[in-house]
């Protein structure tokens, strides 16, 4: 069964997709690494391998971050969507600071 999200990806996204894939077959086969033991040391089914180098939308993320581990790349993801990193995010941040900052008084004593 087809997964839903393929039918919505934006054409940038499934070329990214795809040469994600690609880059993930090409970094095995530069390991002299099958498709079968790949497979076999992420815990998936060889069909599933052979769906991460399609760059098929419908696998899950583990079973991506899973095979970049097996071939050698550490844990990539920990600074993909690194919250220092986002320049969009950071110029937001930057936007939302107030113009003027005021002293608030304190209360009487009763």
């Amino acid at each position: 069964m087809r997964s839903a999200v393929s039918d919505v990806l934006p054409p940038t996204v499934k070329r990214s997709l795809a040469k994600f894939g690609n880059d993930l077959a090409t970094a095995r086969r530069k390991r002299g690494l099958t498709t079968i033991a790949v497979a076999e040391r992420m815990g998936v089914a060889k069909n599933t391998y052979l769906r991460v180098e399609k760059g098929d939308a419908g696998v899950g993320l583990g079973v991506y971050a899973m095979a970049l581990f097996v071939l050698g790349f550490g844990d990539p993801l920990t600074t993909l969507v690194d919250a220092g990193r986002d320049d969009i995010g950071l110029l937001l941040d930057e936007e939302r600071l107030p113009k003027r900052v005021r002293m608030k008084k304190p209360k009487a004593a009763s």
